[in-house]
C-alpha cells in the first residue's frame, strides 16, 4: 500500500496529458491566471520551454487555455492546428465551474466539432482548470 501511495504523491499533474520527453508542445492563451504548477510540470515533463502562439516549427502537442471572454473558441481550435502535427493531441484548459472565465463543455464541444476536432476526453487539471483532449477527425 505504501509504494502506491508513493507513487500518486510523486506524480506530476502533467501526466494525464500524455506528453513525453522531446516533444514540442505549444501553448495558446496564457495568461495570468494560468496554472503555473501545471505549466512548470508540462514543462518538466517535455524537458524544454512551453512554445508560444508565434511557433513555425511543427509541434507534437498544444495547451490552449480559453475563458469566456477570449473570443470565438472555434477560431482559438483552427489557429492550434495550424502547426500541430497529424495525430498530436489540443488540450483546451477552461476554468472549472464557478470559477470565472467558466466555459461550457457543450460549448467546447460544438466548437470543436465545427473546427474539425473531437472531444476525445476530459480531467480535471489544476485546482481551478479543467482540460478537454481534443484529436482531429481523421485520427
Amino acid at each position: 500500500m505504501s509504494t502506491s501511495a508513493d507513487a500518486t504523491s510523486s506524480s506530476s499533474p502533467a501526466e494525464p496529458l500524455a506528453f513525453t520527453s522531446g516533444q514540442i508542445v505549444q501553448e495558446f492563451g496564457y495568461d495570468d491566471d494560468v496554472d503555473l504548477d501545471l505549466r512548470d510540470a508540462i514543462e518538466d515533463l517535455i524537458g524544454d520551454e512551453l512554445q508560444d502562439e508565434d511557433c513555425q516549427e511543427i509541434v507534437d502537442g498544444v495547451i490552449l487555455w480559453w475563458r469566456e471572454d477570449d473570443g470565438d473558441l472555434t477560431d482559438a481550435m483552427v489557429d492550434t492546428l495550424t502547426t500541430l502535427a497529424p495525430g498530436a493531441p489540443v488540450w483546451v484548459l477552461i476554468p472549472k465551474a464557478g470559477r470565472e472565465g467558466h466555459v461550457s463543455p457543450a460549448d467546447v464541444q460544438e466548437s470543436a466539432g465545427i473546427a474539425g476536432l473531437r472531444v476525445m476526453s476530459s480531467l480535471n487539471l489544476a485546482k481551478d482548470w479543467t482540460g478537454t483532449r481534443l484529436a482531429s477527425r481523421t485520427n
